[in-house]
């Protein structure tokens, strides 16, 4: 087991695992955080491949897209899916942004009508 940088704790590197259950042991910290967007999306793809490598499979189910709305690209290899993925956009966040650019906008405390 390695140590996370996160929790300080020891965090499980269990690639073989497949998605869904388990999720306290598989996930260890982020245990209930996994299971809670799994009840918004879909069970969590396993995030890693048998040799320890990222899978954009799970980056994909992590910035809640469809399955397959990047991996499933023609002639898309893992690291141009992980490219793609690291420089998209989460529609959640998106959706979130505008909605606080929409107005009506605030006015300046300091600002004087005229």
């Amino acid at each position: 087991m390695a140590t996370s940088p996160v929790g300080g704790g020891p965090a499980p590197l269990d690639a073989g695992d497949a998605g869904g259950g388990g999720a306290d042991r598989r996930w260890g910290a982020y245990g209930s955080a996994i299971t809670r967007w799994e009840s918004l999306t879909r069970p969590a793809p396993a995030p890693t491949d048998g040799a320890g490598r990222l899978r954009a499979d799970f980056v994909e189910w992590m910035q809640g897209l469809d399955a397959g709305w990047v991996t499933a690209t023609p002639g898309l290899g893992r690291p141009a899916q992980l490219t793609a993925l690291g420089n998209g956009v989460v529609p959640q966040q998106a959706s979130h942004a505008l909605q606080l650019l929409a107005p009506p906008f605030p006015c300046c405390p300091r600002r004087a009508d005229r």
